[in-house]
């Protein structure tokens, strides 16, 4: 996954409100008794978003104890908020670029948490150049204001800047989405959930405020709605680790199990000498039509050598795509349905199941993407947002 702008400075200056974040922040336990207390004190800071205060501290303690990996974890976030408080670009990215180290320090130390990955993806090896919130520049002066005074945790501060942010530029998404987060900051929950939705409102295909806005309600114990939120970004940014991030926390924490249902489906390789071939898994049942995934080798073939350059004429180039995937899963079933058999394979019921319910194509997008599929998606949630949404409830969390 590559984030956006926008996204990179959501993922790095507001990841602190995800579930894993606050977890792996209370377990900061296990130090050396020369540096608990200084440890406690960075934790502390770190709470309170104060992370330009606890930057000394976890410099200190990182040198000290080069091999805690989560002490380099944190030590990436407070070097992000030291850089929003940098008013020098070249320091400030040096400093980004600092904080990328750290979060790949952190997982070279095997420090598991689920967002570590989406971290180190959201900055560039140099640091990148900050982005832009607005092309109104005094709104974007204020969004500057508001990220820094959130990253040393002046909350109020923050929140008349965002707000006046919005008001210069109605349609700024990330304005709206950072008051809600003050909000749940301060423990605001139902002043929280006013402004996400006025993301939501602005802007209904960005995951960021759907996984924001869950966070109070798992606060609140309010699971299911909480799930339904992280639902919604998992829909809208399927590729997104932070989306996927979000939807696998409320599994764990409700103990609900997750997963994409599984098909086997034949691989193509290409040898040395250039010569492809495909291995196709027939079940030991002769007679559970499962010889009918030759069916699906022979539509790939078929749009590779002509279908795609009559379906999609404005593209010059073959890509795979969701048409293509779904016609070549279909035609398994339609091969199945001509032979005779005593009991139908179930993998081939299983896609029979899928397509019935409409949810195929949805299948195809979440579970089983390359780069050619991925590119069909935004199209495809527009127009069948709610397919997406009942592929997610009843396959991924139902636990077909």
């Amino acid at each position: 996954m590559k984030l956006n702008a926008n996204s990179v400075r959501v993922a790095i200056g507001r990841i602190t409100i995800v579930t894993a974040i606050i977890a792996a922040i209370l377990s900061f336990y296990s130090f050396a008794p020369a540096q608990t207390d200084e440890r406690t004190k960075a934790v502390e800071l770190i709470k309170a978003q104060k992370f330009t205060e606890a930057l000394p501290l976890l410099e200190k303690i990182s040198k000290a104890l080069p091999e805690d990996g989560e002490i380099q974890f944190y030590l990436g976030f407070a070097l992000v908020g030291q850089a929003t408080n940098t008013a020098d670009k070249t320091v400030a990215q040096q400093m980004r670029a600092r904080a990328r180290l750290a979060f790949v320090g952190a997982k070279q130390l095997h420090f598991e948490n689920q967002i570590l990955d989406a971290m180190i993806e959201s900055i560039p090896v140099d640091g990148g150049e900050e982005s832009k919130y607005s092309q109104n520049p005094d709104a974007e002066k204020f969004m500057a204001q508001g990220e820094a005074a959130f990253s040393r945790g002046e909350m109020e501060i923050a929140l008349n800047a965002y707000k006046k942010a919005l008001e210069l530029d109605p349609k700024l998404y990330y304005a709206a989405l950072f008051s809600g987060d003050v909000h749940t900051q301060l423990g605001k929950y139902p002043e929280a959930e006013i402004w996400y939705q006025k993301a939501i409102a602005i802007d209904p295909n960005i995951e960021t405020a759907f996984r924001y806005s869950a966070t109070p309600l798992m606060k609140l114990g309010k699971t299911d709605q909480a799930r339904d939120r992280y639902v919604e970004a998992f829909i809208v940014e399927p590729y997104s680790r932070l989306a996927l991030s979000g939807i696998a926390q409320w599994g764990e924490a409700t103990n609900t199990p997750l997963g994409h249902p599984k098909l086997d489906i034949p691989e193509t390789t290409v040898g040395p000498d250039g010569k492809q071939s495909t291995t196709i898994n027939v079940s030991p049942v002769s007679d559970d039509a499962s010889m009918a995934w030759i069916a699906y080798t022979a539509t790939r073939a078929a749009w590779k050598k002509e279908k795609f350059a009559k379906t999609f004429p404005a593209e010059k180039t073959y890509r795979h795509t969701l048409a293509e995937e779904a016609d070549a899963l279909r035609s398994v079933l339609k091969m199945a349905k001509s032979v005779k058999y005593k009991t139908l394979n179930p993998q081939i019921s299983l896609i029979e199941q899928m397509d019935k319910d409409g949810v195929l194509e949805a299948y195809v997008l979440m579970a089983i993407p390359d780069s050619g599929i991925a590119r069909d998606h935004a199209a495809y949630l527009r127009s069948n947002r709610e397919k997406l949404r009942l592929y997610v409830v009843k396959y991924v969390i139902g636990g077909k």
